[in-house]
Order: structure tokens, then C-alpha cells, then sequence
């Protein structure tokens, strides 16, 4: 079971697991750069979201990951998403996960969301990853394709009539 520890202890664990997701350079820039006024903000954050939720045993880190690309892409957080794509990364997500959580999305939250996400995350991908990591990724929807037709059959060595499968 969950038990929060003091505010210093989860402050330092929160610290420690941003570090882990985000990369220590980026959490480290972050934190040096923060003004008086936004110093709250911050510690809050780091205190509650990553100490507080990110701890937490129900789901792995690239799970919490995912759902973060979906809500960040629902709500048009853009600079967030890129960050958090970049940690999803770190996390283990692998680039058709990516791909397949950004195109779900499409359908709950509406084209123009996902396809802003889907542009972000594509130039992450590239930076972290280099460009065959989306050059060569299979379109997401190609084994649908092929199962939505009988030209499915076709390429099992069947025949194929172009109809679509019944």
C-alpha cells in the first residue's frame, strides 16, 4: 500500500524520478532557472505530481507515459507533450506505441489535436531517435488494411476479388 512520506521525502523522491523521466539535464535547467514567482509551482509539482502520483505502485512508468501523450494531446499542451515524449521515450515506450496512443486520440479528442501531437512527436522522435525511427515506421493503420479486405487472402496466397471481407 501507498504511504506518503514527509513533504522533504517526497519532494526528494519526486526530484529523484523527474530526473529519471526527464533527464537530469533538462530537471536540473528547470529548477536553475526558476524565478521567485514561479518557485511554488515547481516545487509543487515536483512534490505532488512526480513524488506524489508518480511513486505511487499501480502503474509502470511507461504506462503513466501513455496516459500523459493522451492528455496532454486532449488538452493542446504542446510544450508539455514534447517533453513528455521525450520521457516516455526514457520510459520504454516504444515509437508505435507513440503512434498508436496519438492516433486513439484522434478519435476522442478530434483530428486537429492529434495531428498537432502527431507532428510533435514525430520531431522528439527524430531528435532522440534519428530519422529511420519514423521514416521506417509502419503506417499504424496497415494491418487494418489488409484484414478490412480480402486482399488479405490475397497476400496469404488466396484470391483476391478487391471486395471487402465479409
Amino acid at each position: 500500500m501507498f504511504t506518503p512520506g514527509t513533504h522533504a521525502e517526497t519532494f526528494d523522491e519526486g526530484l529523484s524520478i523527474r530526473k529519471e523521466v526527464l533527464g537530469a539535464a533538462h530537471v536540473e535547467r528547470s529548477m536553475a532557472n526558476v524565478s521567485a514567482f514561479s518557485k511554488p509551482v515547481q516545487d509543487y509539482v515536483t512534490e505532488f505530481c512526480w513524488g506524489g502520483i508518480w511513486s505511487r505502485p499501480g502503474l509502470e512508468r511507461a504506462e503513466r507515459s501513455l496516459v500523459n501523450l493522451g492528455v496532454l494531446t486532449a488538452l493542446g499542451r504542446s510544450h508539455e507533450l514534447s517533453v513528455h515524449v521525450r520521457g516516455a521515450l526514457r520510459n520504454g515506450v516504444t515509437v508505435e506505441q507513440i503512434q498508436e496512443v496519438l492516433l486513439q486520440c484522434a478519435m476522442y479528442v478530434g483530428a486537429p489535436a492529434a495531428l498537432e501531437s502527431f507532428r510533435i512527436a514525430e520531431q522528439v522522435i527524430r531528435q532522440e531517435l534519428g530519422d529511420a525511427a519514423v521514416d521506417d515506421a509502419p503506417p499504424a493503420d496497415a494491418a487494418e488494411d489488409a484484414v478490412g479486405s480480402d486482399d488479405a487472402a490475397a497476400a496469404a496466397g488466396g484470391a483476391s476479388t478487391g471486395a471487402p471481407a465479409s
